[in-house]
C-alpha cells in the first residue's frame, strides 16, 4: 500500500484548523495544570484508544472499524495527535527561549 501524502496533508490541515478553533474557545486551558497535568491528559487520550484497541486483541484498524462516531477510536486518535502538537510546539518554544537565555548569560561571562 502506497502512502497517501495528500490525504495525510489534507488531515494535517483539519487539525490546524481544528486547533485555532479550539484555540478561540479554550485558549489554553489544555496546559493550564503545567507539564503534569498535560501528561495527564495525553495519557487519558491514549488510554481510550488502549482500551478500544484492547476489546479487539490490539488490532487498532478492527477497533477503528466498530468504534465509529464522534466518541469513537479516530476521534481520541484526532484528539491525541491535536494535543501532541500543542506540546510539541510548546517544547520546542520554550526551548528555544531557554537556549536563547543560556546564550545570552555566556555571553555576560
Amino acid at each position: 500500500m502506497v502512502t497517501n501524502w495528500e490525504n495525510i496533508k489534507g488531515i494535517a490541515q483539519k487539525d490546524l484548523e481544528a486547533l485555532s478553533r479550539a484555540q478561540s474557545s479554550y485558549g489554553d486551558s489544555w496546559r493550564r495544570r503545567g507539564g503534569v497535568g498535560a501528561f495527564m491528559m495525553l495519557a487519558r487520550k491514549f488510554d481510550r484508544i488502549e482500551h478500544q484497541s484492547e476489546k479487539h486483541s490490539w488490532n487498532v484498524f478492527e477497533a477503528g472499524e466498530v468504534y465509529k462516531g464522534e466518541a469513537g477510536l479516530l476521534d481520541d486518535i484526532r484528539d491525541l495527535r491535536r494535543y501532541l502538537l500543542l506540546v510539541e510546539d510548546y517544547i520546542l518554544t520554550n526551548t528555544i527561549e531557554i537556549e536563547d537565555e543560556l546564550s545570552d548569560t555566556e555571553e555576560e561571562d
